[in-house]
């Protein structure tokens, strides 16, 4: 339901924010425990995250600005909500606010303690407390930062009047750098000469290794983090990930000098990059630098089409295949005619197989080819997937968002853990970097089995064969380790899990769908902008012009879905449950479109609000009636 209100400073509820508490405690603070009293007097503004999601990563990227411009009188403090069991570590925790550069104060939060006082429901959400203490609003999905920051003006103007507005240092304390040889390492590939060239991820650099993989022989970038084309000294990466080799014939007609070139996802620039191996020169094949939303190109000049955390890359068909984590989908640039276009998904989370044109993926992370099949890691739904020359796509292993684990034998019984890398085997089989159960595991397509190849590897993210061995990538342990491929697999105890967070319990039968979006201080509904960025065919298509908003529900499993399921207008459905289905998820999708209500301004900026979410729902004749889920609420 959407909502055209003044603005919230003229109507803004007043409800006391809950306190914080996390049983891991609080990080980059210098050790020091924080409440809200302590934080009274600023702007504070929580960041329910979870390190495994894209669409979190996006956030604190968002972030970063308005933390810079409102640094005397605004507190993020992200919260670590796990989604995997791995996440519950304090240690990945630990791992990933350095990993992703998060430069705020994080309460880790295992038991989703503080994610439930606050009644969240999606990953990623952004809720901000005002300097006497009180929720004033909340907001899930990306793209809210700039509506949130004009919220943040306000609040200063506010509470600078009433003496109420603490200015000064924020309790942020940087941790101490660690002098390690890499950091964080993404993923690598093997160099015609023999040496390895390696993503240092969160050193935004590549680096290439000796053959005995340890022995720096060159750095390419800055270091900084940054976007900037030059020479090996002066480049610019900025959390750079996946890495593809080109050979002579995968060129084009750009051609390179001696050495040969690499493409390099820089994931964070949403742009693809070239590294010209012989003279170490960087330049930019694909993207602008900005993040693609829902109405952009999907296809066009490379330099020319924004892309969306690109996250690994392969070969296959005469094209570079881009793991477009960000938007859950497989784009591929082509070097002949420097190219861009979408290859398969819809752009909505999922995991459905069939022609690429409506195939759901979640945050495809591991690319690897063979002759005949292009391999994936479907890193959300733990999930390996291939597709082949006709563009079907194929499930070997995994079954939903929220199902995982570490199970080895028939692939229908098997489970990963949010696996971030796939490497094509000389037998046919595939290696899996199964980053989330600290292994690495191998998946037989001719016996339709998955085993267990080696454990005790930290958060494994990519590996290359390089004769009888494996070099795996292990990122939380920030080197190359190499591997013999043995002859059996080993044996681990079998162990399936769900999301920690707990199901919805919803009636059956007749159950009415609200998602609520209340339009943002200064910005009008948009009715001429289709809000699903359809253009014809594949996504979005069909969508009446006049409607600003748009809403997708579907069901895992689809039979719990009696009615009400597909695409349609508005933001609010009723649905119809089937009773005879226990338990399973509701995957919704809602879309709003608003530009700035300026009159002065001739051509307005326009925006797309949207959020995916699972809900885990058991039936139960005392269950509620009624699911809201908040796509934007500036009046709680």
């Amino acid at each position: 339901m959407t909502d055209s209100s003044p603005p919230p400073s003229r109507r803004r509820a007043r409800v006391r924010a809950p306190e914080l508490t996390g049983r891991g405690g609080w990080l980059n603070t210098g050790d020091r425990q924080y409440s809200l009293a302590d934080l009274r007097g600023r702007i504070v503004v929580l960041d329910f995250w979870t390190s495994c999601c894209i669409n979190c990563l996006h956030v604190i990227d968002e972030l970063r600005d308005l933390e810079a411009r409102h640094r005397d009188t605004v507190v993020v403090v992200g919260v670590h909500s796990p989604k995997f069991v791995h996440e519950a570590e304090h240690g990945v925790v630990v791992d990933a606010v350095e990993r992703y550069g998060v430069a705020h104060p994080v309460l880790d939060d295992p038991e989703l303690v503080t994610w439930n006082q606050y009644a969240v429901r999606a990953w990623p959400t952004l809720v901000v407390i005002d300097p006497e203490g009180y929720v004033v609003t909340q907001h899930s999905g990306e793209g809210h930062v700039p509506a949130i920051e004009r919220l943040v003006t306000e609040l200063e103007a506010e509470h600078g009047a009433k003496g109420t507005l603490r200015r000064g240092d924020g309790p942020y304390v940087a941790p101490e750098p660690e002098p390690t040889v890499l950091r964080f390492p993404g993923k690598v590939v093997l160099l015609p000469g023999g040496n390895f060239l390696v993503s240092d991820t969160t050193r935004h650099q590549l680096v290439e290794l000796a053959a005995d993989a340890e022995t720096v022989v060159r750095r390419f970038g800055s270091g900084e983090r940054g976007f900037a084309d030059g020479t090996a000294e002066t480049a610019a990466f900025d959390e750079p990930q996946g890495l593809a080799l080109l050979g002579e014939d995968d060129e084009g007609g750009g051609g390179g000098s001696v050495g040969g070139s690499v493409v390099v996802a820089d994931t964070v620039n949403h742009a693809l990059r070239r590294l010209d191996l012989g003279t170490g020169e960087v330049t930019t094949l694909a993207g602008t630098g900005r993040q693609w939303w829902r109405g952009s190109p999907t296809s066009g000049p490379a330099r020319e089409v924004d892309l969306s955390s690109p996250w690994d890359l392969a070969v296959f068909g005469g094209r570079v295949w881009i793991a477009m984590a960000g938007v859950h989908q497989l784009w591929a640039y082509d070097p002949v005619d420097g190219t861009v276009a979408v290859m398969a998904g819809t752009a909505e989370e999922g995991l459905l197989d069939g022609p690429a044109a409506g195939a759901l993926f979640a945050q495809p992370s591991g690319l690897a080819a063979t002759a005949d099949r292009l391999w994936l890691a479907d890193s959300e739904t733990s999930a390996l997937r291939w597709v082949d020359h006709g563009g079907a796509v194929h499930t070997a292993v995994g079954s939903g968002l929220f199902d995982f684990g570490h199970r080895d034998g028939p692939a229908e019984q098997a489970f990963f853990q949010h696996p971030l890398g796939v490497t094509a085997l000389p037998d046919g089989s595939v290696a899996v970097c199964d980053t989330y159960n600290n292994a690495l595991r191998r998946y037989d397509p001719a016996t339709g089995q998955v085993t267990t190849l080696a454990t005790d590897l930290r958060e494994p993210s990519g590996a290359v064969l390089v004769g009888g061995d494996l070099v795996v990538v292990e990122s939380a342990r920030h080197r190359l380790t190499r591997l013999r491929l043995p002859p059996e697999a080993a044996r681990v105890p079998s162990a399936a899990g769900r999301t920690r967070r707990g199901s919805t319990e919803v009636a059956p039968g007749r159950l009415a769908l609200d998602v609520e979006f209340r339009v943002p201080a200064g910005h009008r509904l948009d009715t001429l902008t289709d809000p699903a960025g359809g253009t014809g065919e594949g996504e979005g298509a069909g969508t009446p012009r006049g409607s600003a908003t748009r809403l997708l529900v579907s069901a895992t499993p689809p039979g719990l879905l009696l009615s009400g399921g597909g695409a349609g207008t508005g933001l609010s459905r009723t649905l119809r449950l089937d009773p005879e289905v226990a338990e399973g998820v509701l995957h919704v999708s809602a879309w709003a479109a608003t530009c700035d209500d300026d009159p002065a301004v001739a051509y307005p900026a326009c925006h797309v609000h949207q959020q995916d979410w699972g809900v885990p729902v058991r039936l139960t004749r005392e269950g509620t009636d009624r699911l809201s889920l908040v796509l934007a609420d500036q009046d709680i």
